[in-house]
């Protein structure tokens, strides 16, 4: 069962800065498309470009550069979840949106662990989140754990858009931190146009523990809160270099969907990406 990747990030130094990266040495150089592929071969079915959180000046670059790869054949780019600035004026936020969507958009990220927990708050922010649902597009939420009740805040603010949570909302899971995280992601969960993504977690274990059995408790939670349906799958590459990397992460979530029924697992695989991102 080819798994669709909703969270394939890519990092070619030459083309833009990834200041975020400095000091992490399992992050270090390129990380490109050849590469991606050469350790997925035959498991995945197509992914998603995520943007990188590359530096400010470099957004257009990025986008750009991988709209170019998505575009050569046997790339298997399926769309680009591409970076953008909803707490700009309208007047610079909704042609770029305009833009990025001839580029090949399905959705839109912007990184919400790095601002004050302000702005996702603000008007402008929420008016500009309603527009890319409006323009047919999907947002992804990243979010840390002790954020999620904002994300709630954004999510009901937002009450016609596609909204993704990624990673799980990032539990602490080398903490074992459950709660308040488990109450939190329940309260997401009942509002019925939030998805969540189930990658990154093998990050944000204890190094050397990430195991379909570490992880269990909280994508037990998730499986229960969000159901199958509403729940899709995402490498978070280069980053789950932090843990097993991406071959220990395709084998954890093997396991993970090995203990589901077929149509659970195909939803987790294939269904709710295809769903939420509107692909053919």
């Amino acid at each position: 069962m080819p798994l669709i990747d909703t969270h394939q990030h890519l990092i070619y130094p030459e083309v833009a800065g990834y200041g975020w990266t400095s000091g992490i040495p399992a992050l270090s150089g390129a990380f490109t498309l050849p590469d991606y592929k050469a350790l997925t071969e035959g498991q995945i079915a197509g992914s998603l470009f995520m943007e990188t959180a590359v530096d400010d000046a470099d957004i257009r670059a990025e986008t750009d550069h991988v709209a170019g790869l998505m575009a050569e054949e046997g790339s298997d780019i399926l769309g680009l979840i591409v970076s953008a600035r909803p707490e700009e004026e309208d007047g610079r936020f909704v042609p770029w949106l305009e833009e990025v969507q001839a580029k090949g958009a399905v959705g839109v990220r912007r990184v919400l662990h790095v601002v004050d927990d302000e702005m996702s708050r603000s008007e402008t922010f929420r008016a500009n989140v309603r527009r890319i649902g409006a323009a047919g597009l999907a947002f992804d939420m990243c979010f840390l754990a002790r954020q999620l009740p904002i994300a709630r805040e954004l999510a009901e603010a937002c009450p016609d858009v596609r909204l993704v949570l990624d990673h799980c909302g990032v539990p602490d899971i080398a903490g074992g931190g459950l709660d308040p995280w488990r109450e939190d992601i329940a309260a997401l969960a009942d509002l019925p146009h939030v998805r969540c993504k189930l990658s990154g977690l093998p990050a944000y274990c204890a190094p050397g523990t990430a195991s379909a059995e570490t992880l269990a408790h909280f994508v037990d939670h998730v499986l229960e809160v969000f159901g199958p349906s509403r729940i899709c799958w995402g490498s978070d590459w280069p980053v789950v270099n932090l843990g097993p990397g991406l071959p220990g992460w395709l084998e954890i979530t093997r396991q993970i969907l090995g203990a589901l029924t077929e149509d659970e697992a195909l939803a987790i695989a294939q269904g709710t990406a295809r769903e939420v991102y509107r692909l053919t």
